[in-house]
């Protein structure tokens, strides 16, 4: 399994994150493009977060899926996101929308949600866009999150390890 092979992987993503390529400006850091090159299989065309900030002010906004953990997305998520973890992928079945209907989901960093992408487009939907770097990205470029309460600046880091490429907000596990 893939996650498996990035266990031994996953030590130089610190090395990567402390070797003064990281922007902490916000915006992608050239290390962090590096690593989602090497993790994502580009089976799903991505969006960045400018593009999908634009998309969602339009009419036909995106319908947005949020595919990580319960725990995650209580934490922060995107305006209007729909929780759909990552772990009903074998056995989710999304009834009632429109499969033409154009559709972005997200994860943390972009993986679990590629996989999620893979799914939808074999159940028939025909517009599906991974957010490219997951909500790390689009947070780390000051675009806005929610929780029950409105606006916040907690993002939940899914771990110590991959926390290190949340560059803003605050790293929050609950």
């Amino acid at each position: 399994m893939k996650w498996q092979a990035l266990t031994g992987f996953c030590g130089g993503l610190f090395a990567l994150s402390a070797c003064g390529n990281a922007d902490d400006s916000g915006g992608s850091s050239p290390a962090y493009d590096r690593l989602l090159r090497t993790m994502y299989r580009n089976t799903v065309p991505t969006v960045t977060a400018a593009r999908l900030a634009q998309q969602l002010h339009q009419p036909a906004a995106p319908l947005l899926l949020d595919i990580r953990t319960p725990a995650e997305f209580q934490v922060s998520h995107l305006r209007g996101a729909r929780l759909v973890p990552y772990d009903s992928l074998a056995t989710m079945q999304i009834s009632g929308v429109d499969r033409a209907r154009p559709v972005v989901v997200y994860c943390s960093v972009g993986v679990r949600s590629e996989r999620m992408g893979e799914r939808l487009h074999t159940l028939g939907f025909q517009q599906v866009h991974n957010l490219y770097g997951g909500i790390f990205q689009w947070i780390n470029e000051g675009y806005p999150v929610y929780n029950t309460s409105g606006i916040t600046q907690n993002v939940h880091p899914y771990s110590a390890l991959w926390g290190a490429w949340l560059k803003r907000g605050h790293k929050a596990y609950e």
